[in-house]
């Protein structure tokens, strides 16, 4: 097992795909982006499925969720979605994405074994789009939740983050909006991860916030506590309200903030080149690509992955005086 000395087991792999993004989503990077990771740094489609394939058969991993970046950009995510799937115990999968061609491979992903998508949306105005993204796509990706609703990769979740005077107004908005279309809406607070390291807790919408806005036009019901497990979104029945199918309708905030949920994280992320990070917010990482392709063993490599997570710390530490961004922004690091 993947086990830190907390008690802490991580069952959830986080597998970044790619840096490259085709966004310029202002919290994440600036408009001219970034410098890209050279591609001989890049782990190799095989090199990923041994990996994955490691943590999966000898290591414990449930659930594999491709990101990035923009995993879509990477071309070789059939065939590493298929030999995932492939995989015996079969994990489930899942990908964050922000839906720009999903329109056109959702169908071929279901068909790669792809189980369900998490969709970045931050906005249902055009312009408000355009500004913080600073790319005309909206259209694209309303197509892309469309497509993958049709393809089967359900329950599709859209991820929003909202901005103080930017689209903090539209809270209820994209919640009407969800409720109508059958999507799970999670809303999450602005976390220090972007290039510019420009994040300031002053200017951050907060979970509180959150609730307040959507509070003012619906309903909100806690969900059972009990039942939340390690999911990072804290969960509301939205009351008298219905998905498309007749399920109950639901919102979540995740407060990674203001209500961190350090406490019962399941998770661990590999990077597009191959480094283990043991959490979102660790300033060290742990290297699997050089012993990798210096010829270590299956084995060689899962005592290295348990020895990067065995000293992960109890929180985040955002909250803390001392605490220090990560170098790496989130595109970089894998969500």
């Amino acid at each position: 097992m993947l086990a830190d000395s907390y008690g802490r087991v991580a069952t959830d792999l986080r597998v970044s795909l790619t840096d490259r993004c085709n966004l310029r989503c202002s919290y994440c990077m600036p408009p001219e982006g970034l410098e890209w990771l050279p591609k001989p740094e890049l782990l190799t489609d095989d090199e990923l499925l041994r990996l994955i394939d490691i943590g999966v058969t000898r290591l414990g991993i449930t659930e594999v969720r491709f990101t990035g970046g923009e995993p879509l950009l990477r071309r070789g995510l059939p065939n590493i979605l298929a030999g995932t799937t492939a995989l015996s115990p079969r994990p489930k999968t899942a990908l964050t994405t922000n839906a720009i061609g999903l329109a056109r491979t959702a169908p071929a992903l279901a068909e790669a074994g792809l189980d369900r998508v998490n969709v970045s949306l931050d906005t249902l105005q055009p312009e408000v789009f355009e500004k913080m993204a600073r790319r005309r796509r909206l259209h694209d990706v309303l197509d892309g939740l469309s497509a993958a609703a049709e393809a089967g990769l359900t329950p599709v979740k859209i991820n929003a983050v909202l901005m103080r005077d930017l689209n903090e107004h539209e809270a209820a908005d994209m919640l009407r909006f969800s409720i109508d279309h059958g999507y799970e809406l999670r809303f999450i607070e602005q976390m220090p991860l972007d290039a510019q390291h420009g994040w300031r807790r002053d200017t951050m919408i907060t979970a509180d916030e959150i609730l307040q806005s959507l509070e003012a036009e619906f309903d909100l019901r806690p969900a059972d506590s009990e039942t939340r497990g390690s999911a990072p979104a804290e969960l509301f029945h939205v009351a008298g309200e219905t998905f498309p199918n007749g399920e109950p309708a639901n919102v979540g905030v995740i407060g990674s903030v203001t209500r961190p949920f350090c406490g019962a994280c399941d998770r661990v992320r590999l990077t597009a080149d191959g480094q283990v990070r043991n959490c979102l917010f660790a300033r060290e990482e742990s290297d699997l690509r050089t012993p990798l392709r210096d010829g270590a063993t299956d084995e060689e490599i899962a005592e290295r992955w348990k020895a990067a997570v065995a000293p992960k710390l109890p929180g985040h530490g955002i909250n803390d005086p001392s605490f220090l961004q990560p170098s790496r922004p989130m595109s970089a690091i894998g969500g």
